[in-house]
């Protein structure tokens, strides 16, 4: 037993003494090479939740796509039965891929006149005309008239958010 207590503490005895050396050496060290070696390090990545490529998506599809979690993002509508479709009268039938339990997309799409939920998530969307506000409940798989179709005065409805929960 004595000769297992001088071990460790002969090894801890050690240890010490080789992190002092270290730590002596690299004091020496002049500010510019620990520079270099900053400068080779890569920036840290910061995530702002914009979609990624808007800008391109705004001028090719005039849609505005602003910011999200990541869970929905714009689809071709020929490559999957299970996508969030949305139909504008002045863009035609938009399709949106759901990953994830849950998602969230703020956009703008203009003259939104239905919405069609995917198989597997409940979608929550908020269309804004005129001063108005319509927030909407689908449940899964459900298609459902939205905007000026359930306007009683008819208006132009544009979405501005998607939110959609397994």
């Amino acid at each position: 037993m004595k000769l297992a207590r001088r071990l460790v503490a002969t090894g801890a005895a050690a240890a010490a003494c080789i992190a002092a050396v270290v730590t002596v050496a690299h004091a020496d060290e002049s500010p510019s090479s620990s520079s270099a070696i900053a400068a080779d390090v890569p920036p840290y990545a910061v995530e702002d939740f914009n979609y990624p490529q808007a800008d391109k998506i705004r001028e090719e599809r005039g849609i505005v796509l602003k910011r999200g979690d990541g869970h929905i993002t714009l689809a071709n509508c020929a490559s999957d039965d299970g996508l969030l479709v949305v139909h504008s009268r002045t863009h035609g039938e938009i399709c949106f891929r759901v990953t994830g339990k849950s998602g969230y997309l703020s956009l703008e799409i203009p003259a939104v006149y239905g919405i069609r939920s995917t198989p597997l998530h409940k979608t929550d969307v908020r269309l804004t005309a005129e001063g108005s506000e319509q927030n909407i409940s689908l449940p899964k798989n459900e298609w459902k008239g939205v905007g000026q179709i359930s306007d009683p005065e008819g208006r132009d409805h544009a979405l501005v958010e998607l939110s959609t929960s397994s």
